[in-house]
């Protein structure tokens, strides 16, 4: 096959990711056909795009059907399967897969992700009979952040599920991955069992929030989730050792050296990729090992393009889905920069001026890559990797893969794991440093012109020195710390109801001015004013918030204000219940009729001097935009509701954010005629324990003729209050992965 052709052959393949719906089986049927013809008449480039694209919506069509059926969505079901994977054991309960899943009442999925919480400790290997509430994989859909659904689908996850109850039925057998975790986490090793067990299995589940946070700022993720550095490590140390063998006249003679070392090579490497779970960097590097290998028997020279074509069609060829995964573009993305700057130089670098090119032009190539995966960008990553990857590739990797392989002698493989051990909380304590002063920066979300004048920014910087206009890569590349601001017109205010699960969090942004409506929950040990609403403040490039307002202090409106404000600069903080909030917070009182406002765009607040519990003192906030209207009503109750229409905010509304995400106790009768909204927002999680929103409520905007838009169902919701024009959910933009809506 010719280059040309397997270049079309991954075109073909990687067309999947960007179709908004796949393909009819008639339509598939002719494009095979087509692809006959031209193979026929040996068009060969076209012939090979078309089988590409054909096997991908194949593959595709396949895990879409494999989906838990709409009628099973949220019911609770006895089923029976086998514990797959690396269970996830927390404080607050156990997650892990079940395969092979069979109900009496129904077909199910073949691989599950279920969570138990609290509940026993759960192996790999074991069977369960289990009492488990089943859910369509979904997950939160924000602005400019990664699709969950995307992700479940690429890791063949059929349905998601909450264990209600449970029994054992057979112990593990051939479980050894879990056999060998286990292991790990009874030794000793200076406090860092999990990362070891990161390293060495390619299991990052157990690691703390703070080291993840820490590998994100420092942009040394890769350290710890196995990738095609420890397998080509690997390879290169046992090629290493048969080779100096073979010069010191100690290596058999009776044993050609050079197969021998390339087969132990790619034994090693796939052994170790086995080890690790097999993802798609492991895949990708023992293909292009195993072509770089098969060269060197032949003593013939690679070009740049052999090994990460044969690599990238492999991938995709055995998994087409791996191309909704971000790793896959990172992983092909940093290899491909790598061959780049390495091929083609005239004369050769020393070795310490290769390993500081490499880290440094690694950052610049990836740039574009994070920029449109929505990614946070370290800029203290070249720094970092300059030394953390030979401190962790030369010294910790070899004695953690010794220790664990010599764990049947305690003495010694204890010992090397401890040593490993006290050499990584050297590392981490490095890069904590390193992230304090430099922490990761999120940037704003490009337009696609923008996008792609820093790419090729990134492409020119990526060039030989020498070349003619490299120098224009600089001010190209510096246009992602200069994003152009979406311009909001005067006297208009652009509203994102957030996808924040079972909590409320409001964006709102003027020409000059933004401000939060409520912060999103916090629930066990999940922050989503840190993991949601924080980046999506900075990706929707607001730099500073003038104001915060809380409706009031439940968990799932203010727990993710104090990460916002430790996050982000907050001029100003109003709180519904200010003295039952977060100290730090520092919040002032709501003061029912104050008013202000900003670029043509009034704002007014209300509080119910009367109320009696938490849900009554929620602060209101309505904001009036070229004659529309828009009320955030909190959580108030029916009574709360009957105070306001006799307050100086009383008054029909075009939108109103559903009072208690739709409680049966709220959105009374009375209260929605005389308001007559056009529409109503609802934020709540889905299948959530509190029946929200309530059939009774939702009856009652049926009768009135309101529209709903439900963020359990069409993920945030962006309204440009002042336009006239209707709210749109981002799941409303189509991928063949997600549910029409």
């Amino acid at each position: 096959m010719t280059r040309t052709g397997m270049l079309s052959l991954a075109l073909g393949l990687l067309c999947l990711r960007f179709m908004p719906e796949l393909p009819s089986v008639g339509w598939l049927v002719t494009f095979a056909l087509l692809g006959l013809v031209c193979l026929w008449r040996r068009a060969f480039p076209l012939a090979f795009f078309l089988f590409g694209l054909c096997w991908a919506c194949l593959c595709a069509q396949s895990a879409l059907n494999d989906r838990l059926a709409r009628d099973l969505d949220g019911r609770t079901l006895w089923l029976e399967g086998r514990v797959v994977g690396l269970p996830e054991q927390g404080e607050r309960g156990v997650r892990f897969e079940l395969a092979e899943a069979q109900s009496r009442r129904a077909e199910l999925p073949h691989l599950l992700r279920l969570s138990w919480p609290e509940g026993p400790p759960v192996r790999s290997g074991e069977r369960w009979r289990l009492a488990v509430n089943l859910k369509r994989p979904q997950g939160l859909l924000n602005p400019h952040a990664s699709d969950p659904q995307a992700v479940l689908l690429a890791r063949r996850i059929g349905a998601q599920g909450t264990v209600k109850a449970g029994e054992r039925l057979e112990p593990a057998t051939a479980a050894w991955r879990d056999g060998i975790r286990q292991r790990l986490l009874a030794v000793d090793a200076n406090g860092r069992e999990r990362a070891l067990i990161a390293l060495v299995l390619g299991d990052g589940a157990g690691l703390e929030r703070e080291d993840w946070q820490t590998l994100q700022a420092t942009g040394t993720v890769h350290l710890l989730v196995i990738s095609g550095q420890h397998i080509g490590l690997l390879a290169g140390l046992v090629y290493a050792l048969v080779s100096g063998l073979a010069r010191l006249g100690w290596w058999p003679r009776r044993l050609p050296w050079l197969p021998w070392a390339c087969g132990l090579a790619f034994a090693a490497a796939l052994g170790y990729g086995l080890l690790a779970g097999f993802q798609v960097p492991v895949q990708r590097a023992c293909i292009m090992l195993a072509v770089v290998l098969a060269w060197r028997l032949r003593y013939r020279h690679l070009g740049i393009a052999w090994p990460l074509l044969i690599a990238l069609n492999g991938v995709l060829l055995f998994e087409p889905l791996a191309s909704l995964l971000p790793g896959f573009w990172l992983s092909f993305s940093a290899v491909a920069v790598l061959l780049l700057i390495f091929s083609g130089r005239l004369g050769a670098w020393s070795a310490w001026l290769a390993w500081g090119r490499a880290q440094w032009f690694i950052a610049i190539g990836l740039l574009p890559v994070l920029l449109a995966l929505g990614l946070p960008v370290s800029l203290s990553a070249p720094l970092a990797n300059l030394f953390a990857v030979p401190w962790l590739s030369i010294l910790v990797l070899p004695l953690a893969l010794l220790g664990t392989l010599l764990l049947p002698l305690p003495i010694i493989g204890e010992s090397l794991l401890w040593l490993a051990g006290a050499l990584l909380n050297v590392l981490f304590d490095l890069l904590a440093w390193l992230a304090a002063w430099q922490p990761a920066w999120i940037a704003p979300q490009l337009p696609l012109w923008s996008w792609l004048l820093v790419a090729v920014g990134a492409f020119l910087l990526l060039l030989p020195s020498g070349l003619p206009m490299r120098v224009l890569g600089w001010p190209l590349l510096l246009l992602a710390g200069f994003t152009p601001r979406e311009g909001i017109p005067e006297g208009q205010v652009e509203v994102w109801q957030l996808d924040v699960g079972q909590g409320l969090a409001y964006v709102l942004r003027t020409r000059q001015h933004a401000m939060l409506f409520d912060a999103g929950p916090t629930r066990a040990e999940v922050d989503l004013g840190e993991l949601v609403v924080l980046p999506t403040l900075r990706k929707l490039g607001v730099k500073a918030l003038d104001l915060m307002v809380l409706s009031h202090a439940h968990a799932d409106h203010t727990g993710g204000a104090l990460a916002v404000q430790r996050g982000l600069l907050v001029r100003r903080v109003l709180g519904g219940e200010p003295d039952e909030m977060a100290e730090a917070l520092q919040a002032e009182p709501c003061i029912s009729g104050e008013q202000w406002e900003w670029d043509g765009v009034r704002f007014s607040l209300w509080q119910w001097t009367q109320a009696t519990d938490s849900n009554q003192h929620s602060c209101t906030l309505r904001v009036e935009a070229g004659g529309e209207t828009l009320l955030l009503a909190g959580d108030i109750d029916r009574h709360a509701e009957q105070a306001w229409l006799e307050g100086f905010q009383a008054g029909p509304v075009d939108w109103l954010q559903s009072p208690h995400h739709g409680s049966k106790s709220s959105s009374s009768s009375r209260f929605l005629r005389a308001l007559t909204p056009r529409g109503v927002l609802i934020s709540r999680g889905r299948h959530n324990g509190f029946g929200h929103p309530a059939p009774l409520v939702m009856a009652r905007y049926a009768a009135l003729g309101i529209a709903t838009y439900d963020s359990a169902l069409l993920g945030a919701v962006r309204l440009r209050l002042g336009s006239f024009g209707a709210p749109h959910g981002l799941r409303e933009q189509r991928r063949f992965w997600r549910e029409p809506t």
